[in-house]
């Protein structure tokens, strides 16, 4: 492997952490393609995100992929919780 990259992207708690590592695991284990090698690592509220690939192309590649897979995840929490909050305060209004 020729290049190699090192992201860490901090999340608000170790529970969306934890949402997100979770969603991107399936895609470690059983990788769609043979040009790069991706390692995810937790410390603290950070997702560390390792790539390894045969050449730039095929880690940039490796890289918008998971980046947007990142982003697509924490867009749907933020809607859920969104969604989640405002039922709530429905209920109570109720009561």
């Amino acid at each position: 492997m020729k290049a190699k990259a090192t992201i860490r992207v901090k999340f608000p708690s170790k529970r969306h952490l934890k949402i997100v590592f979770n969603a991107l695991e399936p895609e470690i284990k059983k990788p769609a393609t043979m040009r790069s090698r991706t390692n995810l690592e937790k410390d603290g509220t950070f997702l560390v995100l390792k790539i390894e690939a045969r050449d730039t192309v095929a880690l940039r590649a490796a890289l918008n992929a998971y980046l947007r897979w990142i982003n697509l995840t924490t867009n749907v929490l933020q809607v859920l919780e969104k969604q989640w909050t405002s039922s709530f305060s429905e209920i109570l209004c109720a009561v």
